[in-house]
């Protein structure tokens, strides 16, 4: 099971706001006024690192261990499914075609599942993700 959730540093700057890194994306920071804040703006930004990631066809790093200091950050709900189904065709080596042609739909479908500006129902998703014989689990926490 892989949890859509990554480790973040969250520290003071010099004028006392919150800045959150995520030690997984170097290049992924934010910040906000207060914790709230920051922790909103923090999943928007994780949100933003994972669809671009998506949609270059880079490598999804496997969240690391949480460690002293650290919070776990969710995905976004808006990502979560598409980032599913990438990592599931990635773990599969499954193609965009490979897969149409099991779901009986056109390529072009599956690339629009995959396309973060692409809204898709979440029952394509779980249509798509069923045959790479996976599934979408929901589960609900206690905030921070």
């Amino acid at each position: 099971m892989f949890a859509f959730a990554y480790p973040a540093t969250f520290r003071r700057d010099e004028n006392g706001r919150p800045v959150v890194s995520f030690p997984d994306f170097p290049a992924c920071h934010t910040d906000g006024k207060d914790i709230r804040e920051a922790t909103g703006e923090a999943i928007d930004c994780l949100g933003s690192v994972l669809a671009s990631r998506i949609a270059a066809r880079d490598t999804i790093p496997i969240p690391s261990p949480l460690k002293r200091g650290q919070r776990l950050v969710p995905a976004p709900l808006w990502i979560a499914g598409k980032l599913a189904l990438y990592l599931a065709m990635k773990e599969r080596g499954i193609s965009n075609s490979a897969l149409a042609r099991q779901l009986g739909v056109r390529e072009t479908v599956v690339r629009r599942m995959l396309d973060p500006g692409h809204e898709t129902k979440a029952e394509k998703l779980q249509a798509a993700l069923e045959i790479l014989g996976k599934r979408i689990v929901m589960a609900v926490d206690d905030a921070a």
